[in-house]
């Protein structure tokens, strides 16, 4: 559990980094396992203490507005590398930006350079009522897909989605038969091309027994694993992975190339926030102040919203 408490103010190590001032942070699911030493690039480092946070808005000292990756950014005071800070728009909140970038990195980079993405593909977002699902599905519609289908537990949300860029959507709440049953009737009508999973679990066995083949020629489908919200291991039978085109790989840290990392800087995220700017990029968002954190740490968020502190 963290706590609100004074600490010495952060030191730069050398010419590539900055001070910031910190203005918002978001609290992830990653920020949760980092802290916990549960997440994979934690495992080395459990026993020491840490300002947590790894990315959030704040102002430099001549005044100028941005967004930063960096350690120990749920605080007042933090330290980024110069090159890895992008300036904001004008027109987007505080609260908007400090949420946006960890789901772009969590969808755009699987939809880019994991799935290699063409526009007229069809694409199923596993776990699209999620915060990083919801973004997502916007996402695939911006870069040019011609069929979108969500998957989700909430039933509202996922209605809501066929506003925001789903043609399809399926609930996992329904029984495992009928799940793959509907799976495999919109597959048979348009082949799915891509799939970006945030579920992993139960429903990404459902998914990938559905895309079986039975010994002749099958499409394609390019299964990228993003998170693990449901389990983190599945059984997958070596006779489902023979019997189908399947492409089955993972999006997030360590799996990225750095060539792949400059452009989520120079290009990916800079144009996710001049939509978001635009008002083509929803965002929902809960705010706390940082003097609330220790209260607010296991605050239960609505579905599809991100926590942010404000600092």
């Amino acid at each position: 559990m963290p706590q609100y408490t004074d600490f010495p103010d952060p030191v730069r190590n050398n010419e590539d980094e900055i001070l910031i001032f910190v203005k918002a942070a978001a609290i992830k699911h990653f920020d949760k396992a980092r802290a916990s030493g549960n997440h994979y690039s934690a495992v080395d480092d459990r026993k020491n203490a840490t300002v947590i946070g790894g990315d959030g808005v704040g102002l430099l000292a001549d005044g100028t507005r941005v967004f930063a990756f960096g350690n120990g950014m749920i605080a007042e005071k933090a330290v980024v590398e110069k090159n890895r800070m992008i300036k904001l728009p004008e027109a987007v909140d505080d609260a908007t930006a400090a949420a946006l970038p960890n789901a772009v990195a969590g969808s755009a980079m699987a939809l880019r350079f994991r799935a290699g993405m063409k526009p007229g593909e069809t694409v199923l977002i596993n776990g699209a009522t999620g915060f990083t699902g919801k973004i997502a599905v916007q996402i695939a519609k911006h870069y040019g897909a011609k069929k979108i289908i969500a998957t989700g537990r909430n039933e509202e949300t996922l209605k809501a989605l066929l506003h925001s860029g789903a043609d399809e959507i399926i609930s996992v709440t329904q029984e495992d038969e009928q799940f793959i049953s509907q799976l495999k009737e919109i597959h048979n009508t348009t082949p799915i091309d891509i799939i970006i999973d945030y579920l992993w679990g139960h429903t990404a066995e459902l998914i990938l027994a559905s895309l079986k083949g039975k010994g002749s020629f099958t499409h394609k489908t390019r299964f990228v694993s993003v998170g693990a919200v449901t389990g983190d291991k599945i059984q997958l039978s070596a006779e489902n992975l023979r019997s189908v085109d399947l492409q089955l790989s993972g999006s997030g840290l360590g799996s990225w190339a750095k060539d792949e990392i400059e452009k989520l800087f120079s290009e990916i995220l800079p144009e996710m926030f001049e939509l978001a700017a635009d008002n083509k990029l929803k965002v929902e968002t809960v705010s706390v102040s940082l003097k609330e954190i220790e209260s607010l740490w296991d605050m239960e968020v609505a579905d599809g919203k991100r926590l942010v502190v404000l600092c």
